[in-house]
């Protein structure tokens, strides 16, 4: 392989043993994609490959990553719009011959759905990382996730609790809902299983989303590299 095909939103290069996908970033459409710049996903990675008419002589070229395999689709949980989604390439209706040749290379190589995977296969987007978010500043530097609050946007109870910080290694989990939806937020699950607050507003390990706070193009990948992190921890044998 080694050949490059061209679309309208992305680059797709086919290497030997991956497809590495460079998004266009005077592209129309969500912010997402520039945003994350270059990605290298392993055939390991992939559990199908598809071709689907688009708008009106467009075709799409879509690669299905297997569960597990990628930190950002795991952190998105669904909840991407289909303009953001990326691992769709979308061409012209003329490009349909030479995409249906990459389709069938694809398929060839892939590892299909197998087992579940233990680890990420797909890179997260590298720390260090940041966002506003409505009550909160996030930061991430690779091992601690921060949240500094804002007296404007904070409730009282996370005031009182103070700015707070979360190594990784204390951490299993993020729970992303994209501020797209109603009632927005970045949630980090604690290791331990104690209780959290029900809701994001009145959890010290939760920031909340609003109109211009925590876009989908900053808070997923971060959420995303939080979530690599966590998963490259290695739990430490008791006793």
């Amino acid at each position: 392989m080694g050949d490059v095909l061209a679309g309208n939103n992305a680059v797709w290069e086919f290497e030997p043993d991956a497809v590495v996908i460079r998004y266009n970033r005077g592209a129309r459409g969500a912010r997402l994609l520039p945003a994350l710049g270059e990605r290298r996903v392993p055939h390991a990675a992939l559990e199908a490959v598809e071709l689907d008419e688009g708008r009106r002589g467009q075709v799409v070229l879509r690669a299905v990553p297997r569960a597990g395999a990628d930190p950002l689709v795991e952190a998105a949980a669904g909840q991407l719009k289909e303009s953001a989604d990326p691992y769709r390439l979308i061409l012209p209706e003329s490009s349909e011959t030479l995409a249906e040749f990459y389709r069938d290379e694809l398929r060839a190589v892939i590892a299909g759905p197998g087992e579940a995977l233990t680890r990420f296969l797909v890179d997260a987007p590298a720390p260090p990382r940041s966002f506003k978010a409505y009550d909160a500043k996030a930061l991430f530097d690779g091992r601690t996730v921060s949240f500094r609050w804002f007296w404007t946007g904070a409730s009282t109870a996370k005031w009182k609790a103070g700015d707070q910080s979360f190594p990784v290694e204390e951490l299993s989990g993020v729970d992303w809902r994209s501020p797209e939806m109603l009632h927005g937020y970045l949630r980090l699950l604690r290791r331990d299983g104690g209780p959290q607050p029900g809701e994001p507003d009145q959890d010290p390990a939760a920031v909340l989303f609003g109109l211009g706070y925590g876009p989908v193009h900053e808070s997923l990948p971060f959420a995303a590299a939080v979530l690599a992190a966590i998963r490259s921890v290695r739990v430490r044998p008791q006793g």
